[in-house]
């Protein structure tokens, strides 16, 4: 009987043994995931936008001996969804822009680095995708600079600075799409530029700081922004004899540096009917006890004409936790538009709904944010100090801003598309 079953067991693991044998020699077991073929393509299509020479990520993903240095953190950051930068709540609204990765290509990442991230055959490398060189909207039709360098001290603070630019513009001009660029971008945190039209000049000369936030802002650059563009028949609006004024934030890096930051300007080519505009749901009275973990800021936004929001783009500092935006609709309903339960400082995301979302007169968007002012928050300067609004990183914000066009509004003008 033992006997039996003994030459059963060597029967099976013979034909166990033979099965896998067949498998191998007919090529049916999985080969290893590698860079070429697997992972290369990912990267291309949602990492190397950023993740080249001359942008903002701090290292190249283009070829494999970029990319494999890096492979450890590579996972770490894919397996927790900390890269792609996207920190919204899915549960709320779809976007236009989400770059977040599919599970499976979350997958096959981990796979590949797990598997010895092989490089394979350089055959099987997809083609580079076709990146813009400079500028990301393309050749502007006029480009702005500050009047002239900015010498950026190698430590200490820098308040923000303001520089006045005139545009010289003899009639209103549309702007399809417009892009901030640092002349320094290891030194410049992020640039605003503002519009201050000839009423404003001849109310605040001398006074360029002096903004209510969302007022007036053209646009920005800062760390995960995307140029403005925007959407056939709409534009933002420049006046006649208006000026531009570049709000610079700078931060020191241990050595002495030079900065001399740009705005491009593309004109709308075709007509314009509605003018996008920025504002803001903000607090500037709030105080931070120290140690406290989860301190709530709330602020409020009423729209007065029927309109549609196009973006979002929530903006605190080092202690900022989470933030949403609720609207109140007039009839006594309300929803959240937008959730973000892991605010990052590190990336200031523009979010843009997949359709543009129906605003009617008397809405209320409220916003309402949380500050981690506490020991266990490991970018907190000091936790021992009350904060209160400021613009130094080591102060905080708690800005809800927004774009949006009004319904009823309609320039029905031609653009002038000619260079000035």
């Amino acid at each position: 009987m033992k006997r039996a079953r003994l030459v059963l067991l060597i029967s099976v693991c013979c034909l166990v043994a033979g099965y896998v044998g067949l498998n191998s020699v007919f090529g049916n077991t999985k080969p290893p995931m590698t860079f070429s073929k697997d992972v290369a393509p990912i990267f291309y299509k949602n990492c190397v936008a950023c993740h080249r020479p001359g942008e903002i990520a701090p290292m190249s993903l283009i070829t494999y001996k970029d990319v494999r240095p890096w492979a450890k953190s590579i996972r770490e950051k894919v397996a927790t969804r900390e890269m792609p930068p996207w920190h919204l709540d899915s549960h709320y609204g779809k976007w236009e822009n989400d770059r977040r990765l599919t599970q499976k290509e979350v997958d096959a990442i981990v796979s590949w680095i797990d598997g010895g991230a092989q490089e394979g055959n350089p055959r099987d490398l997809p083609p580079l995708p076709k990146l813009a060189s400079g500028w990301q909207i393309g050749e502007p039709d006029m480009v702005f600079q500050m009047p002239a360098e900015f010498s950026v001290p190698a430590e200490g603070s820098v308040p923000y600075q303001y520089f006045a630019v005139p545009t010289n513009f003899k009639e209103d001009r549309y702007i399809q799409a417009l892009e901030a660029r640092a002349g320094n971008l290891s030194v410049v945190h992020h640039i605003v530029v503002y519009v201050r039209d000839p009423r404003d000049q001849a109310r605040q000369r001398g006074q360029a700081q002096k903004f209510n936030i969302g007022d007036g802002i053209l646009g920005a650059l800062s760390p995960g922004q995307t140029p403005f563009v925007a959407k056939p028949g709409e534009a933002k609006l420049i006046k006649a004899g208006s000026q531009l004024i570049f709000q610079m934030h700078y931060t020191p890096n241990g050595k002495e540096a030079k900065d001399r930051s740009v705005v491009g300007l593309i004109f709308s080519k075709g007509p314009v009917s509605k003018i996008v505009t920025t504002k803001a749901a903000f607090d500037i009275k709030f105080r931070i006890p120290p140690g406290d973990p989860n301190y709530e800021v709330k602020s409020v936004y009423e729209f007065e004409q029927d309109s549609h929001i196009i973006s979002f783009m929530p903006h605190m500092h080092l202690r900022g936790r989470d933030i949403t935006y609720r609207a109140i609709y007039p009839d006594g309903k309300s929803e959240i538009l937008l959730s973000v339960p892991r605010y990052s400082f590190n990336w200031q995301v523009y979010y843009y709904p997949v359709n543009p979302l129906a605003i009617p007169k008397g809405t209320r968007i409220e916003a309402v944010a949380h500050y981690d002012n506490s020991s266990r928050n490991p970018r907190n300067p000091d936790p021992t100090k009350e904060v209160r609004f400021g613009e130094q990183t080591w102060d905080e914000m708690m800005n809800a801003f927004f774009d949006f066009t009004v319904d009823g509004q309609s320039v029905t003008r031609e653009a002038p598309a000619s260079k000035q």
